[in-house]
């Protein structure tokens, strides 16, 4: 690892491949150690899926986050040691980071520093296949560097600012700043040209019932879509594999509808990245029928259908016709399900937890493994009534035969 490390180098601090990290949590009044775990976990798989390989994990607990360095001036220390003597690449926060903190680290540290934001961006511009969302990442990441702008200009880190230094270099920062603004108008005038053909689209689909699938990142949305609509989605173990909105004809029997794939939902997700997918997520407000996803294998799955469930609330779709999807079946129980348990005995227990979710969420629930295929025919039989009920809502005075 050189020790020639030039701030201005960094520009949007996004990973290249098999680079390692260290990543830093804080627990704050208000979180425990086991929550900040579960965020830092999360976090390690955000990092493996940009590319890094996460060596270490840092948490401290403060009252609030320090304004220098996020961290504690010795808990930065320690880092630096660690970093240095294991010859780490880079050091990963999970929260987001003010630019001054960032170049704090930096000059500190002498490695590149990243925030949650920073490396979720990294991920959705890996990801990005059609020209809505790269544009949407692009708005994105122009809207982060904005306020970031002053640690890339090298000759100021030898200026002191104040009275009388104000010469050419902040002349210069203000252009940018003047590029950057006029980018991200250009950009979001983009967006709403691409959002008009969308409604031109979804327009032209009109008649049809619209079914989208909505749930927490790597679920198994893209899997359980594949198996239901017999496509082929890409669908990989990794946060944020689909950012895409992908949309397919469907056909139970003779009944036709049309189902649609979303980005997954992510616990702390920045709200300037929740603004630039919004028009994404509009396949879920245009919809008839929302499928949740969960992952039943998941520890913390409660957390994850209460994530979701705000942001369908902010969306204002909260009230739409839920089939829940208790995805990967199979591995809840490997997870779960001692040997010893005969096959009668877990079948009771899978019947009394159905029956508690049902009870709880006030939805028509499932059990299936898009990975294994186990229940789907039932989940098509389920989905099919709900489709159907809607067509009758919809055209109550024409007669169906499906």
């Amino acid at each position: 690892m050189s020790n020639d490390w030039n701030i201005s180098s960094n520009q949007a601090g996004f990973l290249t491949s098999d680079e390692t990290a260290v990543i830093v949590g804080l627990v704050l009044n208000d979180e425990t150690e086991e929550s900040v775990n579960e965020y830092l976990d999360e976090l390690e798989f955000l990092a493996s899926t940009a590319g890094a390989e996460t060596k270490a994990r840092f948490t401290q607990k403060l009252n609030h986050p320090d304004k220098k360095y996020f961290i504690g001036s010795g808990k930065a220390l320690e880092v630096k040691e660690y970093v240095n003597e294991h010859d780490i690449d880079l050091v990963i926060f999970d929260d987001d980071l003010s630019p001054s903190q960032t170049q704090n680290l930096e000059r500190t540290l002498k490695r590149k520093i990243i925030d949650r934001s920073n490396l979720i961006l990294d991920i959705f511009a890996n990801h990005a296949r059609t020209s809505q969302a790269k544009t949407q990442v692009e708005l994105a990441q122009m809207q982060y560097l904005l306020p970031r702008l002053r640690g890339l200009w090298t000759h100021l880190e030898r200026q002191k600012g104040g009275i009388g230094m104000r010469g050419p270099g902040e002349k210069e920062i203000e252009t940018d700043r003047r590029i950057v603004r006029d980018k991200i108008k250009k950009l979001k005038d983009k967006l709403d040209k691409i959002e008009l053909q969308n409604q031109t689209q979804r327009k032209n689909r009109g008649e049809y019932i619209r079914v989208a699938l909505v749930g927490y990142t790597n679920v198994g949305k893209s899997s359980l879509m594949n198996r239901l609509t017999k496509s082929d989605v890409l669908a990989e173990n990794k946060l944020f594999a689909t950012l895409d909105t992908t949309v397919r004809k469907v056909v139970f029997g003779r009944m036709p509808f049309l189902m649609s794939d979303t980005v997954g939902f992510i616990r702390k997700l920045p709200h300037h990245l929740v603004e630039s997918f919004k028009s994404t997520l509009d396949e879920a407000k245009e919809s008839d029928i929302l499928i949740h996803v969960i992952d039943l294998s998941h520890d913390k799955y409660e957390e994850h259908i209460a994530t979701v469930n705000e942001t369908l609330a902010s969306l204002g779709v909260s009230q739409k016709p839920t089939l829940m999807v208790f995805n990967k079946l199979d591995l809840y129980r490997k997870k779960h399900f001692d040997d010893l348990l005969t096959d009668e005995e877990k079948s009771i227990m899978e019947s009394e937890l159905l029956e508690s979710l049902q009870k709880k969420y006030e939805h028509p629930v499932a059990f299936v493994s898009a990975y294994t295929k186990e229940n789907i025919n039932e989940l098509r039989h389920l989905l099919t009534g709900l489709v159907e009920t809607q067509y009758q809502k919809r055209y109550p005075y024409r007669a169906k035969y499906w």
